[in-house]
């Protein structure tokens, strides 16, 4: 999709749809014509939130849009009005689609408290139409040419236009970048585990690298698991054919990052499919292991749509890809193994893989120079059961970091809310042989005491815990249906900006 903002009105572009936003309890725009002020008064429009209703005047077509009221209106509301309006454009044929940016001021909230929220509502609207055209066909087969499409809806949009003042020009073009680096993410999580092998994902990664000015990267196999110390990593990842991949990007930023601001550290869980290992799963919905990697398709594209941005910080991204399957080599319930920072670990449910894979990658993300470290992961069950599907699980050693986090996650809308962490979780998962038990049989507090274990990795350093396995995929928003969300992406992109101001 081609993304573009004018300063002129939205009947003076080529675009075949104009999308009108209309609050309650204020008169249709300036802009529209009388057709739409009609529709309007006879109520066949409406007002409310994701209303939509269609004229036609002017040689084009102008989709009223309901806002709500306007002291309510906010960037995610606009998020989901883009949405429900591109679904609608698509529906009726359109090519280009133009939005008139709602004239006034909005909600201090929209802007990081300023009056004027128009670059943020601008940027919204860009990413809630971009995400809401996506579709993931790379196994689909070819259609026939014998014409059977002719009576299915536009699939995609072909042009976007953002009609509004110059100084929404430059949130437009980051929006569109933001929005494009999600949807890669969900083209990652989509793919099947027997396509998206932890060696397709760091091939995935060097192109990406080779692509982004700014962007590096290194990737290590078994042996080099086995070179770091890595016992925990190496241990889910040997009853698997697959060769595993330790998957570390760079990104040092541009000329002028300051020499105090701290370097970042991301680091994602990739496992591309997660049997449970011998600690089998249930069959039912099993097929939906292929999204483990969540966390590490997130970290990869984050990283390249900040280097992309040219972003004022410096980033370290550890990804650490591998299956969990079982096998004849399989780690056993009762194995104990080791990891890179020299703690021993009992193997109590070999389905508690991602602890283990992002235990060695955050030893990892210290040993590279990572200052305040994030990882994100689909770790528990457990955060679904206490958040459902509308925050992601928020733990954290660190106050500055875990406010700053959540308030990135506001301006995103990939919103968090935060667990405790306590000295008494710690003893949940003391281990009885070994220093650690990777699944404590007591199971309480189930997405806590992941977050638990996994502090005994980052020593002193700040350090966050993001459990996404509720909104990692069938987050059911407006603008992210079924499937892969790309959850973490805008999150983490607002998190290094706001290290970057």
């Amino acid at each position: 999709m081609q993304i573009s903002a004018i300063t002129q009105t939205g009947r003076t572009s080529d675009a075949d749809t104009i999308a009108l936003g209309v609050f309650t309890g204020e008169a249709a725009p300036r802009e529209s014509p009388a057709e739409v002020g009609e529709l309007l008064d006879s109520g066949e429009a409406r007002r409310s939130l994701k209303a939509l209703a269609l004229a036609h005047a002017e040689g084009k077509r102008w989709l009223v849009v309901g806002l709500g009221a306007r002291e309510e209106f906010t960037a995610e509301r606009a998020r989901v009005a883009a949405a429900v309006a591109g679904e609608r454009a698509r529906e009726i044929a359109t090519r280009a689609l133009c939005w008139e940016l709602p004239a006034g001021e909005f909600p201090a909230d929209t802007a990081e408290g300023t009056a004027d929220g128009g670059p943020a509502i601008a940027a919204a609207l860009v990413e809630g139409t971009i995400l809401g055209d996506y579709r993931f066909e790379r196994h689909k087969s070819a259609p026939d040419d014998e014409g059977s499409l002719e009576d299915v809806p536009t699939k995609h949009l072909e042009r976007l236009i953002v009609s509004g003042p110059d100084a929404v020009a430059s949130a437009v073009a980051d929006a569109a970048l933001l929005g494009e680096a999600v949807n890669r993410a969900r083209d990652l999580q989509n793919r099947p585990g027997n396509d998206l092998t932890p060696t397709a994902l760091a091939e995935y990664a060097q192109a990406l690298a080779n692509e982004v000015e700014g962007l590096s990267v290194a990737v290590e196999g078994r042996a080099g698991l086995l070179a770091h110390g890595m016992g925990a990593f190496a241990a889910v990842a040997q009853g698997s054919e697959q060769e595993p991949a330790l998957i570390t990007l760079r990104y040092d930023g541009p000329d002028g990052v300051s020499p105090t601001a701290p370097t970042l550290g991301f680091v994602g869980k990739a496992v591309t499919f997660d049997s449970g290992g011998i600690s089998l799963k249930p069959g039912p919905k099993m097929a939906e292991m292929k999204f483990d990697m969540s966390g590490g398709a997130a970290v990869i594209e984050a990283a390249a749509a900040i280097a992309r941005l040219k972003l004022a910080v410096k980033l370290v991204a550890v990804v650490g890809a591998t299956e969990n399957l079982p096998s004849g080599r399989a780690i056993k319930p009762g194995d104990i193994v080791t990891a890179a920072n020299g703690k021993t670990i009992e193997i109590n449910n070999t389905d508690a893989e991602g602890r283990l894979v992002l235990a060695d990658c955050l030893c990892h993300a210290v040993a590279q120079g990572a200052e305040r470290i994030v990882d994100l992961a689909t770790l528990t069950g457990a955060v679904i059961v206490a958040l459902g599907s509308t925050y992601a699980g928020l733990m954290s050693n660190d106050e500055e970091l875990a406010e700053r986090i959540s308030s990135a996650g506001e301006r995103s809308g990939e919103i968090v809310w935060r667990l405790p962490l306590h000295e008494e979780y710690d003893e949940l998962i003391k281990g009885r042989y070994g220093d650690l038990d990777n699944a404590p049989e007591a199971r309480k507090a189930g997405t806590i005491v992941g977050g638990a274990f996994l502090s005994n990795f980052v020593g002193d350093t700040p350090w966050a815990h993001l459990d996404i396995a509720g909104s990692a995929w069938e987050l059911d928003r407006a603008y992210v249906g079924k499937g892969a969300s790309g959850y973490g992406v805008r999150l983490l992109v607002e998190l290094a900006r706001s290290y970057g101001a």
